[in-house]
């Protein structure tokens, strides 16, 4: 391509306070509209805002994890601007002292690990929101306001333009969102708009030294809307500039629907804001032992974890899987402390276990499977009480009910079998039916004996011990 792209992304993460970030208003997702409000959130004449402290040490902790500095003093702005669900005409942002600075974080890519340098890190209030008729802004006939979301904490961070693809873009917002649902500041769930992203993209002519002019794209509510909309509008812009056309500065919405971008307004700038310091909150002052104190409390995040796991012996696949998935994560290190054979674990985890939760659409912390449970299945394939097809079929049992496999085998009457003469009757019988499958074998065809196992065990319902019924075949086969 004849082109370079340039990509700085916008995240919106809500965070996980029990209340607003200048009110005691709880924060809940799916209340009756315009239930959790007050005169603060509402914006009405005379109510002062009083800041949540929680809110700032989630934005702190967030700032440390992204490799940031610290602003030591930090204080808010208002940020001007009329729309229907901002009930106040300003929101209370940060300007030119956000919490967290200068920070970077680092992501995969097709040519090595690649660091994307982080702008900054602040503190803000989250605006009411509008549902349209038709479920979208453009070609609605009327729209509604439902203002509990008026003054959710929100914690913006904003990238340098140092993505390169939308390939990248979708990785660096996925591992931010792994980020924060490991520090527990946010849940991450796009769907459900505690997680919004808008990306700025330009393109300019390779060997350039100046970026194209940029558009900011908005309403992209999930992982591969983020990818789609960003290869719509990298092609749009590359077709504009290659008829001899210019790109115009503008914000432009994500038609989920027909798939393309459409113009929404020109691109504001800051000095369109009046940005001003906000006069009823005082500055913020952070003290180094409070950041000590946060930093001390950062759990391990999904690349040290990734790192840990690959040195347990898990593959790279293997390793990302598990070190992304924070519930599968915590379930695996807890079992690997009970039953040291890891590799074991996340073949089990990665695969079996996975399949049954995506069947259930549930995490696996919503289950009644444990790691104790997992364990003692483990074991009783180990001591050869069942075969490793009786786990598997057990398996569902487990996570739905919790109860102990020793026990249930034994009231299903599934442990394995070790009678030899029993095994040697049901080989007999599979040979007899299956003439023409050994005389295959006999001519050197291998495969033909894994078919012959798997009759055997088939005839014995899973039942017969996998090693004795190899052990015995190839005896019987001579």
């Amino acid at each position: 391509m004849d082109y370079e792209v340039n990509i700085g992304m916008e995240i919106h993460a809500e965070l996980l306070t029990r209340s607003k970030v200048f009110c005691s208003c709880p924060v809940q997702f799916g209340a009756p509209p315009n239930t959790l409000v007050c005169p603060v959130c509402l914006g009405l004449p005379g109510a002062l805002p009083v800041l949540n402290k929680r809110a700032v040490e989630f934005a702190i902790t967030t700032a440390l994890a992204l490799n940031c500095s610290i602003n030591r003093h930090s204080i808010f702005h208002r940020k001007n601007y009329y729309y229907p669900d901002l009930p106040k005409n300003y929101q209370i942002s940060q300007y030119d002292s956000p919490i967290g600075i200068q920070g970077y974080l680092e992501i995969e890519t097709e040519g090595g690990r690649k660091r994307i340098r982080i702008r900054r890190v602040h503190l803000e209030e989250d605006t009411g929101k509008l549902i349209h008729s038709g479920g979208r802004i453009t070609g609605s006939d009327i729209s509604f306001v439902d203002f509990n979301r008026s003054s959710v904490p929100l914690l913006e961070i904003v990238s340098e333009p140092d993505i390169s693809s939308p390939e990248e873009a979708k990785e660096y917002l996925s591992n931010m969102r792994d980020i924060l649902v490991f520090l527990g500041v946010c849940d991450g769930k796009m769907e459900e708009g505690s997680m919004r992203c808008e990306a700025n993209i330009s393109v300019r002519r390779k060997g350039s030294e100046k970026l194209g002019t940029k558009t900011e794209l908005k309403n992209i509510n999930s992982f591969r809307s983020v990818e789609r909309a960003l290869i719509y509008e990298i092609n749009r812009q590359i077709d504009v500039v290659s008829r001899g056309g210019e790109v115009i500065q503008e914000t432009r919405h994500w038609d989920e629907k027909n798939e393309r971008t459409v113009s929404m307004r020109g691109k504001e700038e800051a000095h369109d804001y009046r940005y001003f310091p906000e006069p009823d909150l005082v500055p913020l002052e952070i003290e180094d032992g409070w950041i000590e104190s946060l930093k001390s409390q950062i759990p391990e995040l999904p690349d040290e974890k990734y790192e840990r796991y690959k040195k347990l012996g898990l593959t790279p696949y293997e390793a990302k899987l598990l070190a992304h998935d924070l519930e599968l994560s915590v379930f695996f290190d807890r079992t690997v402390d009970l039953y040291n054979n890891p590799k074991n674990i996340a073949n089990w985890l990665l695969v079996d276990v996975t399949k049954e939760l995506k069947d259930r659409n549930k995490v696996i912390t919503e289950t009644s499977f444990t790691p104790e449970i997992m364990v003692e299945l483990l074991d009783l394939i180990d001591q050869g009480v069942i075969s490793g097809r009786i786990a598997k079929d057990i398996l569902p049992e487990l996570i739905d009910r919790g109860v102990s496999p020793k026990k249930l085998v034994e009231e299903k009457g599934l442990i394995q079998i070790t009678d030899i003469s029993f095994i040697l009757s049901a080989i007999d019988q599979v040979l007899r039916e299956n003439a023409g499958v050994v005389e295959e074998y006999k001519k050197g065809k291998e495969k033909s004996f894994m078919f012959l196992v798997g009759q055997v065990m088939k005839l014995t319902r899973g039942r017969a011990n996998p090693k004795l019924v190899n052990e015995l075949l190839k005896k019987a086969l001579g």
